[in-house]
């Protein structure tokens, strides 16, 4: 437990990167508050990371920071994704360096049909998925592509939010609790998906309350508390401490 992992902050050397994604040291505010203080972890390509804690404990912060987003304000560390410095970018810089985030409330755009959502998402390039690949992975979607989607139920619309993610070229995929308000068995369904996702080789980071089933799907698992990094491990190993989830998780 407590595993300290090491970094690289000079990542862009392919000779000693450490990782895919590495986020080194990072430090971001709102305004004058502290949010993230020192946060550093490595992520493998095709890995998946769950990425938890309690509320307020960073989570969301982290994953705006890395997507560049602006607020919170990254003030001190690095991010580096396949040797690219992502912490000079700009946040639409780093979207066509291929990070892609899915927010919380999905922001599925009023007035688009399911297929015109997703037709918007490749209107830039460079482009990803084909939307009949799209429709291959959510079947639902496809026999869905006429209606508006913000019409679609929470669980469609969390596969909308993905499914427009990857008509984007993107290598990282950041999912802000994709498991929020949805039934078990879409859940489920989700988790499938995501599974498939990463052996087409996109990494991915989820943030979810929902620790255990985010646990279960993770490939590791970094805990935050209070903004700090308190755990970098094996997620196997965070289901089977039970005072590690009692500690950091309440679970």
């Amino acid at each position: 437990m407590n595993q300290k992992p090491e970094f690289n902050k000079h990542a862009n050397n392919a000779a000693t990167a450490p990782a895919y994604l590495s986020v080194w040291d990072i430090e971001a505010y709102y305004g004058e508050s502290y949010i993230v203080q020192g946060v550093s972890f490595n992520v493998h390509e095709g890995e998946i990371l769950a990425l938890l804690g309690r509320n307020g404990a960073g989570k969301t912060s982290t994953l705006r920071t890395i997507a560049r987003l602006g607020d919170p304000q990254l003030r001190h560390g690095e991010i580096w994704l396949d040797h690219k410095p992502l912490h000079e970018m700009a946040s639409h810089e780093a979207a066509t360096h291929g990070i892609a985030l899915v927010p919380e409330d999905r922001r599925i755009i009023p007035g688009l049909t399911v297929e015109e959502n997703l037709q918007l998402a490749q209107i830039a390039p460079p482009k990803g998925w084909s939307i009949d690949r799209v429709y291959d992975l959510f079947p639902r979607l496809g026999e869905r592509r006429k209606q508006e989607g913000v019409t679609l139920s929470g669980g469609e619309q969390q596969m909308l939010s993905i499914a427009r993610a990857l008509c984007r070229d993107i290598k990282v995929l950041l999912l802000d609790e994709p498991y929020e308000g949805l039934a078990p068995v879409i859940v489920q369904e989700i988790a499938k998906t995501l599974e498939i996702i990463r052996d087409q080789g996109i990494t991915t980071i989820i943030v979810e309350q929902n620790a255990v089933a985010a646990l279960k799907l993770a490939d590791r698992a970094v805990i935050l508390d209070t903004g700090s990094v308190v755990y970098d491990g094996s997620a196997q190993e965070v289901l089977e401490d039970e005072k590690l989830r009692a500690e950091y998780l309440a679970i």
